[in-house]
């Protein structure tokens, strides 16, 4: 690699970092040229320079944070053994994002996608980051249990996203209720493991309700 392109490489990392302070410390609407410039330590002419606008920046930092976020976590969801789990999982995730401030920019990032032509999408390929793991760990958790064979792990994933994104927007405005809501998804996981506990008669007799419940035979 050349000096020129280490060097062309390491001011797109600024300004993709740039970006994500900005969003994050100052959010969409103060989201311009000049303050990711000055956040990122760099003439604000190479925003243009380097991605074209400063649309086209906020797009592919979007994706950039969300694949660095995703990567801190594969390792972690490829033990994942249960529901439960799962769950419990992404209230720890849910956690660290918002400490480090990542639930603001999520909520600024959807904010920005309603006026911002190209962020709806890309905010949308950073989710989908999530929920390719999420759906991985719902294929091999729900393999084997009375809930596979009734189970879309692609839908219940978009679910499982959603619902957390929902709740990170929601804790906003009460705290005490998005908690509550966590809450309650862990006892649903608890509640799901318990039913994979049974033994094969009862989970023959689970299988059976499910099918006339859905119509199969």
């Amino acid at each position: 690699m050349s000096a020129e392109t280490a060097k062309s490489l390491k001011t797109k990392a600024k300004l993709l970092e740039g970006a994500l302070r900005t969003l994050t410390e100052q959010g969409i609407a103060k989201t311009s040229a000049r303050t990711v410039a000055a956040t990122a330590g760099v003439n604000q002419a190479l925003v243009f320079y380097h991605f074209g606008s400063v649309d086209e920046l906020l797009a592919a930092a979007c994706r950039y944070g969300a694949e660095r976020s995703v990567s801190r976590y594969r390792a972690r969801f490829e033990t994942v053994g249960s529901l439960s789990e799962l769950l419990a999982l992404g209230r720890e995730i849910h956690e660290r994002e918002r400490a480090e401030g990542h639930v603001t920019r999520l909520g600024q990032l959807l904010a920005g996608a309603q006026t911002h032509e190209t962020l709806g999408p890309a905010t949308a390929a950073g989710l989908d980051l999530w929920i390719v793991e999420i759906e991985k760990v719902l294929v091999r958790v729900l393999a084997g249990t009375p809930f596979g064979e009734f189970t879309d792990p692609a839908g219940l994933a978009r679910a499982v996203a959603a619902s957390f994104v929902g709740l990170e927007l929601y804790e906003g405005v009460d705290t005490e209720g998005a908690t509550a809501a966590l809450d309650a998804l862990e006892q649903l996981g608890t509640l799901v493991g318990a039913l994979e506990e049974l033994g094969p008669v009862a989970q023959r007799a689970v299988r059976q309700y499910l099918r006339r419940s859905s119509g199969r035979r």
